[in-house]
Parts: C-alpha cells; structure tokens; sequence
C-alpha cells in the first residue's frame, strides 16, 4: 500500500510541474474592480504567474477548510475530554472504595476479592 501511495502522489506532484511549466505566463491580480477602485483612488495589483495563483488558491482553500472543520469538531472534542476526566475520576473513586473495603483484611484475601 505504501508504494501505491508513493505512487499517486508522484503522479500528483508530475501533474502539478506540467500544469505549473504550461502556465508561466504572468497574470495581473487587482484587489478591486476598475468602477471601485477609481472611487477609492487605489488599488492593489500584483502580477503572479498563472500557476502560483491556482495553486494558491487550492491551497488556500484546503487551510479554510481544516480551520472550519476543526471549529466545528471543538464540541466533539470537548465532551470528550470531558468523559475521560469523568472515567479518571470514576477509576480514583473505584480504587478508593476497594481500598476502603479491604482495609484490615489480609492481603491475600483482599487480592483474592478484587479478583472476583
């Protein structure tokens, strides 16, 4: 399975070089409309090529989309959390009461009930 995987990405990184060497061409990139940007007296351009801004924009999506997913997961997180503090606590108390029980007892006899 390792070696498919190696192979997929090798595809995927050969694909990205191929579409990344067909599309140098610089692409001028404007922050506001012409109708906009006159109002305003400014605006931002910047020439790129072709490639950095796709790429950068798949990019670009795919962190959106971890942060948002991460977001959304924070209440799955946090009862999960919150169930493993009350099994620690649930196993302190546990322990305690077996402790508490056997206190005065033979050791043997105690071992002998907590196995059962």
């Amino acid at each position: 399975m390792r070696y498919i995987r190696y192979a997929i990405l090798g595809a995927i990184a050969i694909a990205l070089v191929s579409v990344s060497l067909a599309n140098r061409s610089l692409v001028e990139l404007k922050l506001l409309p012409e109708a906009l940007a006159e109002l305003i007296g400014y605006n931002l351009r910047i020439e790129l090529p072709l490639f950095a801004i796709v790429l950068g924009g798949i990019a670009a999506g795919l962190v959106i989309g971890f942060i948002i997913e991460w977001l959304r997961e924070h209440k799955h997180r946090r009862e999960a959390d919150q169930k493993t503090r009350e099994a620690r606590k649930l196993s302190r108390e546990v322990a305690r009461l077996k402790k508490q029980k056997n206190e005065g007892k033979d050791e043997v006899l105690a071992l002998l009930d907590e196995a059962s």
